[in-house]
């Protein structure tokens, strides 16, 4: 199997495991009482967090939804700086990894097998480690898997709304639909900035994954829009500081290429 197979078949069962711990019991609403380590050990503690901050600031949940969606941002922002870095050295490594797939170019199995070698040994010249941008992922997906099901099943949450919105119905002016799925495409954008060339699945994600947002935005309660809009906001802020460099760069090729 090739690393690039290893890799996606990782990120695969990761998604997969994340979604599968809990997706049964999304329409059941959260307690104390609630059984399993799933709920017990992710979905209540970030249930107990909102509702902690909702009381705080005079029962708004829509202003502790907020606030908790920064909280547990910054806490998992060593994570993504760590995976950003991850991404830039193989990006930098690719000029060398092409010229190594265009020498060992035959399908045949004991070429491809020199081929792995060769790679995993650029990697290790280079301290890279092709699957250290999982790990973040391991960490992640579960946090932010378990926040949604806090908001979809902490039933408190329905009864209060927020600005123009009630938290436990959808959007009647689809302003944060629209807003999620607009936020999310300016994010993917700025993290694609700097990479030389797009390819089709990249430019398909690039469209297709903003699309989905606002399907789900619109069709799920605004308290999760909400969470999308301010967790994309964040992640925005978030890659003009780790990838400012790039951007800048990026923008005056683009530039110099107009002219």
């Amino acid at each position: 199997m090739s690393l690039k197979r290893r890799i996606l078949l990782l990120l695969g069962l990761v998604a997969l495991v994340s979604v599968l711990a809990g997706c049964t019991e999304i329409n059941e609403p959260i307690t104390k009482e609630s059984e399993g380590f799933w709920n017990q050990y992710i979905v209540y503690p970030l249930s107990w967090l909102i509702t902690y901050f909702a009381e705080l600031f005079g029962n708004d949940y829509g202003l502790s939804i907020i606030v908790v969606t920064l909280l547990i941002r910054f806490a998992i922002l060593p994570l993504m700086i760590k995976q950003t870095q991850n991404s830039k050295a193989m990006q930098a490594l690719q000029p060398e990894m092409l010229k190594l797939r265009e020498k060992y170019s035959s399908k045949d199995q004991q070429t491809q097998q020199k081929l792995q070698q060769e790679t995993m040994a650029l990697f290790q010249k280079h301290g890279v480690n092709p699957l250290a941008g999982c790990f973040p992922l391991l960490v992640q997906m579960p946090i932010l898997i378990g926040f949604y099901h806090a908001i979809m099943r902490t039933q408190e949450i329905a009864n209060h709304n927020f600005l123009w919105f009630d938290l436990g119905e959808r959007d009647p002016l689809f302003i944060l639909p629209i807003l999620a799925g607009v936020l999310t495409f300016v994010q993917q954008k700025l993290m694609m900035a700097g990479t030389e060339t797009m390819n089709p699945q990249m430019q398909t994600m690039l469209w297709l994954m903003p699309i989905m947002i606002v399907i789900f935005a619109i069709t799920f309660p605004a308290a999760l829009s909400l969470y999308w809009v301010v967790g994309n906001i964040f992640m925005i802020v978030q890659t003009l500081v780790i990838k400012g460099p790039d951007i800048r760069n990026a923008s005056e090729k683009a530039g110099g290429a107009q002219k």
